[in-house]
């Protein structure tokens, strides 16, 4: 835990703290980040389409798929578990895989926490800044903030897996919730635009759920959708629930999530940071997530 950028509790349980370890779905922040350098460097904008830097989309259902779209997860584009649990993971191209997968419904009209999706985003960064993804994230982002133990792995074609295969550590983590608290700012050096962070973390991205900006999770209240939904043949949520992730927490709260637990929660109010990595929960045992760690952060405050 962080407050005004200042350690105020940390334990390692034998590990030692800078030793990264694989934070899964917090890669989907990172991610997005490197979209809004992107965009603030002028090589890129939300509303581009896909196609663009995709061809295999030209003349296609996908090809009005913006950027902006990818990053709302409400691109329509074709998802199932058994693709994005399975197929994806096992294919030699991630990226080759996540572009051959089919439209599913209309861009803009449904919402899926779609991997495949989002790992089309790694050719778009690539051909709108002319630099392999793993690079462009050392030189533009993990290196100005001091993310020293900080890597992208790479599939087997070479291509980094941006929906999932970031290695960091819980100290290099809170560098990178330090820009967001800074409102893109840090150290005097601004990475990113006020309005890109206010679009990223301030509001949903989507009427579809008011829990999702532009891949990072929010606590606004209003219609809610989770990883694994059930919908109907329309891509809308047969049994939609609507509320706040955490209602006891401020609305403002934002986190990076990902599987078994791995949690980096923003409270923007109090500029306090609450950050886990570990294992998944055992049987028997809590998951952590978006709702333990606002209630550590909401315990400590008081």
């Amino acid at each position: 835990m962080l407050r005004n950028g200042t350690l105020a509790h940390e334990s390692n349980w034998g590990t030692r703290r800078d030793v990264p370890r694989e934070v899964f779905s917090i890669t989907k922040s990172i991610t997005s980040t490197l979209v809004g350098i992107a965009v603030r460097d002028g090589d890129l904008r939300l509303d581009d389409r896909v196609s663009q830097y995709v061809p295999q989309w030209r003349g296609t259902p996908s090809a009005t798929v913006t950027v902006r779209h990818l990053l709302s997860n409400d691109s329509g584009r074709f998802w199932s578990l058994q693709s994005d649990y399975g197929d994806l993971l096992r294919a030699r191209s991630r990226t080759r895989y996540a572009v051959g997968l089919p439209q599913q419904y209309a861009p803009g009209s449904a919402w899926a926490y779609n991997n495949a999706a989002i790992q089309v985003l790694e050719p778009v960064l690539e051909k709108a800044t002319g630099m392999r993804v793993a690079r462009f994230a050392r030189t533009r982002l993990f290196e100005p903030l001091g993310m020293s133990h900080s890597t992208f792995i790479t599939d087997r074609a070479d291509d980094a897996a941006v929906f999932y295969g970031l290695q960091t550590t819980c100290l290099d983590l809170a560098r990178f919730g330090s820009l967001y608290l800074g409102r893109g700012k840090v150290r005097g050096t601004r990475l990113l635009d006020t309005s890109w962070v206010e679009r990223a973390v301030g509001r949903a991205s989507t009427t579809h759920n008011a829990a999702y900006g532009y891949l990072w999770w929010l606590n606004r209240p209003g219609q809610l959708r989770g990883a694994t939904d059930v919908v109907d043949a329309a891509g809308q949520p047969v049994a939609p629930a609507s509320g706040q992730l955490a209602s006891f927490a401020p609305a403002d709260l934002y986190a990076a999530l990902g599987f078994g637990g791995q949690v980096l929660l923003v409270d923007p109010s109090t500029k306090t940071m609450v950050i886990r990595l570990g294992l998944p929960a055992q049987p028997g045992e809590e998951a952590y997530g978006f709702v333990r760690a606002a209630t550590v952060l909401t315990e400590a405050l008081r």
